[in-house]
């Protein structure tokens, strides 16, 4: 829907964002660094370049805060663009009245997450809105990396296998319990966490990767899918969910598949190391509960679809997220 006003959907990094970058950012900006549209900028001298802003509400959730969160989200962009993680920078804009005890809590959960990372906080920046116009604490951070892998995309071919790192679901749960919306309660921890550990997958040839956040599996899939010259198949009785999201979403009627995770990945791998490289992912602890849910191409569906294949064995066709879930979840 085209209207005059700003829409929390534009945040939600479905096709409302899309279009947003697509119809306004791009033709603002239009260079070639910029155009391929990836999670990191590629620079010259072999670098990789990201930021992003958080926003979460509440700022600490089960497993977490938006300490980790700001951490870990910039790590993750680099390490799914094929660069190792070096610095960052911390920008933080604070609400009057924010408690020094809060803001304490949240600089060590960056201190902490930042050595668990690798990556050091080597600038930042600190402004303070009066009461009201802001809600405690937003942050930002930039990161920047040195690039170990080219993310081969062009070269996925029908058969190769796609890859998820683990449980989907558990930030946005998280979140939503931290909120006490809809009166739910949950044990569920936010999956939030580094994805250092796949760079070596690139060297063992994963041809793309991208971490799964707002929008979830089946919107960064539905991108690629609407990237390739084939289908993208997906077996519903592969996806891997705890029982707590399970339960939950369907009790509340929400499809797990668009929920947002902060320490999940998708993976494409070639078909002839799609087995090594799950192997390789699952012998991390992060990665144990890796599995392969689907394969690029098949004679079912049609070029740039993503296709879900039921436990009843129908077919469903998945589409970018175009409507908000859960605002505000990073």
């Amino acid at each position: 829907m085209t209207t005059d006003r700003i829409g929390l959907d534009l945040g939600n990094g479905g096709k409302a964002m899309r279009d947003f970058i697509s119809g306004r950012i791009l033709p603002a900006f239009r260079n070639p660094l910029l155009a391929p549209l990836l999670d990191a900028g590629r620079l010259p001298e072999g670098f990789a370049f990201t930021t992003d802003s958080y926003v979460v509400d509440p700022p600490v959730f089960p497993g977490g805060d938006i300490g980790t969160l700001a951490v870990n989200g910039t790590v993750n962009d680099l390490v799914v663009s094929g660069a190792r993680p070096l610095y960052l920078s911390l920008g933080l804009i604070l609400e009057e009245g924010l408690e020094w005890t809060l803001l304490d809590r949240i600089l060590r959960s960056i201190r902490r997450a930042s050595a668990a990372a690798g990556v050091k906080v080597v600038t930042g920046d600190t402004k303070v809105v009066r009461r009201g116009q802001g809600d405690k604490i937003y942050i930002n951070t930039s990161g920047l990396g040195r690039i170990v892998a080219e993310p081969a995309p062009r070269k996925i071919k029908p058969g190769d296998a796609v890859i998820v790192t683990g449980t989907l679901g558990e930030h946005s749960l998280a979140i939503l319990s931290a909120r006490g919306e809809y009166g739910f309660e949950s044990s569920t921890r936010s999956d939030c966490a580094p994805l250092n550990f796949l760079l070596p997958v690139w060297k063992f040839g994963a041809l793309w990767m991208r971490d799964i956040t707002r929008g979830g599996l089946a919107t960064v899939l539905s991108e690629l899918a609407e990237s390739l010259p084939y289908p993208v198949l997906i077996e519903e009785t592969e996806v891997p969910l705890s029982k707590p999201v399970r339960g939950a979403t369907e009790i509340l009627g929400i499809d797990p598949l668009y929920l947002a995770c902060e320490g999940r990945a998708v993976v494409v791998a070639p078909k002839a190391r799609a087995e090594a490289i799950l192997r390789k992912i699952a012998a991390h602890p992060l990665g144990r509960k890796a599995r392969i849910i689907g394969r690029i191409g098949g004679s079912e569906g049609r070029a740039g679809e993503l296709l879900l294949r039921t436990t009843s064995g129908g077919l469903r066709l998945l589409e970018p997220l175009t409507s908000e879930l859960l605002p505000r979840i990073c």
